[in-house]
């Protein structure tokens, strides 16, 4: 028989055990917890290192701490984790502008995968990594898949911040340059115009609000060749402006500068029906952006330099060198009043200029005959190598070869050597005159696909044995 007092002992005891699995419990959760927070706090310690790497610009740095990164996100969160998913998105970001597009692509997938395993696959997470990949393979020839990665990236905003969300501008800018890449001019126009409508319905058409997108949209069609267009864009622009704050702002002078230059430009694109204005239209502008730098209030000396280096540009486009070169001794005179304008006066006279350029193939001409960028999955990238002398004039002369790989694509080469003839230039300026510069070095990569070099080396190789 159990006695009462065994029975109270046996209970002593139990309570006294379960008192002790507790202390246990609490002390195994007390260290649980402890660990939680010391990895916690290396995993921060870790991102925020590289963070400070990544803005210093050391890259090479930022990229082995990113790896680090990626290293504790995986041991104390898991591979597959939101953390580890972070990581990855941030490594392929190293990555992608130290120029390692394919490592980059696939550290981006990683991660969107990971999200859409954890989350799902229409997630506002996908977005970052998403945009990161169309922008690898945008870089790595392939304008066709980062159509693709960028279309499904705006849905994903579509999704989770409704169709006319603003978040969704940049990714759509993106997919903008994508088809113009692809030589699909109709289908990038009709993105720009998504872009306008967006803008439309969030500002007013006569708010100062509306003129960036303006000023965006005019870029975009300056840079496909619209350049009619892009100066009717610049115009509406400057009309907003003047209705709003008057004919004499400040806040003319870019747009003003910015048509001013696009008169060194020619529009080939046949999609116009504008008639092309005189040159002079072009110094009008230009000479208007200069005088508001002289008279406004909210000028410095940086804003008078730059529509006066305009001006300067204009006449060297112009071919009146003696004209030019009286703007640009101006520029080198005020430039030299103080040490800290010293800097920017190197940068914009004793170092040779682009005035003018036209953007050069990025695909072999025969791989895009029909108007669309390479598709082919052996997708190689070339390059092209020449240097060239820049006269007193802006102009290129004694255009030499230097390499060519493969050097099969001839004609990749005349197209180089074509728009370096075509090229105009501020020269480089010694004591405030112009000096001839010598050995200026052009590399051209350009993406072809290994079929078009098999293509080109097959007759060569018959004729060879024949």
């Amino acid at each position: 028989m159990i006695t009462i007092p065994r029975i109270l002992a046996c209970s002593i005891l139990l309570i006294a055990a379960a008192n002790l699995y507790a202390q246990e419990e609490a002390a195994v959760q007390s260290g649980s917890q402890e660990a939680q927070a010391a990895d916690d706090s290396a995993l921060l310690a870790a991102f925020e290192l590289y963070k400070q790497h990544r803005k210093s610009g050391a890259l090479d740095e930022t990229e082995s701490l990113a790896k680090r990164v990626i290293e504790i996100a995986i041991r104390t969160k898991g591979p597959r984790s939101s953390e580890a998913a972070s990581a990855l998105t941030n490594l392929a970001i190293v990555q992608h502008q130290t120029g390692q597009f394919g490592p980059a692509q696939q550290n981006f997938q990683a991660a969107v995968e990971i999200i859409e395993e954890i989350e799902d696959r229409l997630n506002s997470k996908l977005v970052n990594p998403l945009k990161g990949l169309a922008a690898a393979q945008l870089e790595a020839g392939r304008p066709d898949l980062a159509s693709s990665t960028y279309d499904r990236a705006v849905h994903v905003t579509h999704v989770n911040d409704g169709p006319h969300n603003l978040g969704q501008l940049p990714l759509l800018e993106s997919l903008s340059e994508a088809k113009l890449r692809m030589g699909e001019l109709d289908l990038a126009t009709t993105v720009q115009d998504r872009i306008s409508a967006l803008n439309a319905r969030h500002y007013d058409f006569q708010s100062l609000e509306f003129v960036p997108s303006l000023m965006r949209r005019a870029a975009w069609q300056h840079r496909a060749g619209l350049i009619y267009d892009s100066r009717t864009t610049y115009r509406r622009a400057i009309r907003l402006i003047e209705s709003q704050v008057g004919k004499s702002d400040v806040r003319l002078i870019n747009p003003l500068l910015l048509i001013g230059r696009s008169f060194f430009f020619i529009d080939f694109s046949g999609t116009s029906t504008y008639g092309a204005p005189t040159m002079v239209s072009g110094e009008l502008y230009i000479k208007r952006a200069v005088r508001i730098a002289n008279k406004h209030s909210d000028s410095d000396w940086k804003t008078l330099v730059v529509a006066k280096l305009a001006l300067g540009d204009f006449y060297m486009y112009d071919r009146n060198s003696q004209r030019a070169r009286a703007v640009y001794r101006e520029i080198w005179n005020l430039l030299s009043e103080d040490d800290a304008r010293l800097d920017f006066r190197q940068e914009q006279l004793e170092e040779v200029v682009i005035l003018r350029q036209r953007n050069l193939p990025q695909y072999l001409p025969d791989s895009n005959a029909d108007g669309k960028a390479a598709t082919d999955s052996t997708v190689l990238q070339g390059t092209v190598s020449m240097t060239y002398d820049v006269s007193t004039h802006g102009r290129a002369f004694n255009i030499k070869l230097v390499e060519a790989n493969p050097p099969e694509f001839q004609e990749m080469q005349k197209l180089v050597q074509r728009e370096i003839r075509r090229r105009i230039f501020r020269p480089r300026f010694e004591n405030a005159e112009a000096v001839v510069s010598t050995s200026q070095l052009l590399i051209h990569s350009y993406f072809y696909r290994q079929s078009d070099l098999d293509a080109l080396r097959g007759p060569a190789k018959k004729t060879a044995k024949n």
